[in-house]
């Protein structure tokens, strides 16, 4: 009998095949995938070329902008008159339960190298655990001991979280009296000049309203998942965060390690906790005031990727819904603003929001998860050797080019991102639909000192799902079992010879569904 019934599923699905149910809806789906994937890989296209471009530009005269340093700060051990040219400079360190990290990051900050009668320390707590909270004020009255002008703040809520914090911060008396606010998370580490090359960005050109440096990563080689991790976050720095600063002055601020003109902030309406990316909120805001941003890639500062899966799921989540809900409830405000120019409206809209936010994660999912392997199994629906072959093997060279040391490492990255495309895409039409997880906020998980310690691990290391049942995710193995069935039929009755491709896609799903992928932490 189940011989019987599993024999009539093929057969039924040729049935519908052939009473021409099927082919034309996912023909029809085929060439709206195709129209995405040339607005996309164009786009990727632009932003490569505008980023050489940005790169050669910069060899020859810098990065466009007057820069001069600043004058030698006196001696820490013995203050002297600071030199009239050193702006009031807050520097801004959100946490929320950061045991494993607050030192690093309080720690550098307090070793900037700036006059300390013109320097602020402002270490927002919004940690619920007593424990953790008792930990961080402690550190903060250790340093204060050392003459450092270090403020910890606290609230009796969370209200607009990392957003809510950050305002509530601006509105003591004395950061209302500085020019510049420097944000670092919990986990990001700058050197001690930092400020000593930032600053001067802005204090010589007025319309600068943000400086935004590079991150660097202390765990990238920790597991195959950072170092893909890495791939794909050095891409965005050197060529969409590079080509946006060159070409229009505008980039969405990355929510750290950036010094922000205090006036601009309060230009633009200060921070907003409507969606979960308050940072892009706050840079598309001040954008439609007419203000311009830099890109500093010499710059960078240390910081921590997530090295566990379901840690980068949360955090995937958040950018990526968040970035599509601030897209619904901006397009009509940038559409009607009058303070910008149209080409820069049009960068806001299309590029922007609109390609790079809402059609790369649902067109990745869609196109090479759902439609490819159904087409499969429909012998009618064809697919152009340009859209299936040489669309996505131009974007993975474009990528390949601005990652030459990870070459090796690009078929993991195409399955891993297309795995990560369906969590992506959920995201992004919960933002663009505003559901009810739409300002879902999860606090990325650290690990701190940790990374040299405990996660010697190998490139894919077993999260032991039989201990840890949370760490079985069932879409993910869902789609493999789909992808498996598609597969298999395209090998044993079809003649698209697609199956090679489906039957690794589907294995990729399979190791991710079953959490054999990133590092093992303890089961929380």
């Amino acid at each position: 009998m189940a011989s019987s019934s599993s024999s009539s599923l093929p057969a039924a699905w040729a049935a519908a095949v052939r009473a021409g149910a099927v082919a034309p809806a996912l023909q029809a789906a085929v060439w709206a995938c195709l129209a995405m994937s040339a607005m996309l890989v164009a786009e990727a296209a632009w932003m490569g070329l505008a980023s050489l471009a940005a790169a050669a530009a910069r060899r020859l005269r810098g990065y466009g902008y007057r820069w001069e340093p600043m004058a030698a700060p006196p001696d820490v051990e013995a203050p002297a008159p600071a030199p009239a040219e050193f702006p009031m400079v807050l520097v801004q360190i959100p946490m929320y339960n950061e045991k494993e990290v607050y030192k690093l990051s309080i720690g550098a900050a307090c070793a900037l190298t700036w006059p300390p009668d013109r320097i602020i320390i402002q270490v927002l707590d919004d940690s619920t655990d007593p424990f953790v909270k008792e930990l961080v004020e402690l550190e903060c009255k250790e340093w204060a001991s050392k003459k450092i002008n270090i403020k910890y703040e606290v609230r009796n809520n969370r209200k607009g979280y990392k957003a809510g914090a950050l305002r509530k911060g601006m509105e003591h008396t004395y950061a209302q009296l500085c020019d510049f606010v420097a944000i670092f998370d919990a986990d990001f580490e700058p050197e001690s000049d930092f400020l000593l090359k930032t600053i001067p960005y802005l204090l010589h050109n007025p319309k600068i309203a943000l400086v935004q440096t590079r991150w660097e990563f202390v765990n990238y080689n920790v597991c195959l998942m950072t170092r893909i991790q890495k791939m794909s976050l050095d891409y965005h720095f050197k060529v969409e965060q590079e080509s946006g600063s060159f070409m229009h002055a505008f980039f969405g601020f990355n929510g750290t390690a950036g010094v922000w003109r205090v006036s601009a902030i309060n230009q633009s309406g200060g921070w907003k906790d409507r969606t979960t990316v308050e940072d892009m909120d706050l840079a598309v805001r001040a954008s439609l005031k007419g203000w311009e941003f830099l890109y500093v890639g010499d710059i960078r500062v240390k910081s921590e990727l997530p090295s566990t899966f379901q840690a980068y799921r949360h955090q995937q989540h958040r950018w990526t819904c968040g970035a599509a809900n601030l897209f619904r409830k901006m397009a009509w405000e940038i559409i009607t603003n009058k303070e910008v120019s149209m080409w820069k409206k049009h960068h806001l809209l299309y590029s922007f929001f609109f390609v790079r936010r809402a059609i790369a994660p649902i067109l990745t999912f869609l196109f090479y998860c759902i439609v490819i392997p159904l087409s499969a199994m429909v012998p009618e629906v064809t697919i152009p050797v340009w859209g299936l072959v040489y669309i996505p093997t131009a974007i993975t060279i474009m990528n390949a080019i601005r990652n030459p040391g990870s070459v090796h490492l690009m078929p993991f990255w195409i399955l891993f991102e297309n795995v990560m495309a369906m969590h992506r895409m959920r995201a992004a039409l919960s933002g663009l639909l505003e559901t009810a997880r739409a300002n879902d906020w999860v606090v990325t998980e650290k690990v701190g000192d940790q990374v040299k310690d405990e996660l010697d691990v190998p490139l894919l290391e077993p999260l032991k799902p039989t201990e840890c049942a949370e760490r079985i995710y069932i879409p993910e193995l869902l789609l493999a079992l789909y992808l498996l069935i598609c597969a298999s039929y395209d090998f044993v009755l079809g003649n698209h010879k697609y199956y090679i491709y489906i039957y690794l896609q589907a294995v990729a799903f399979t190791v991710m569904g079953f959490g054999f992928v990133g590092t093992r932490t303890p089961c929380s």
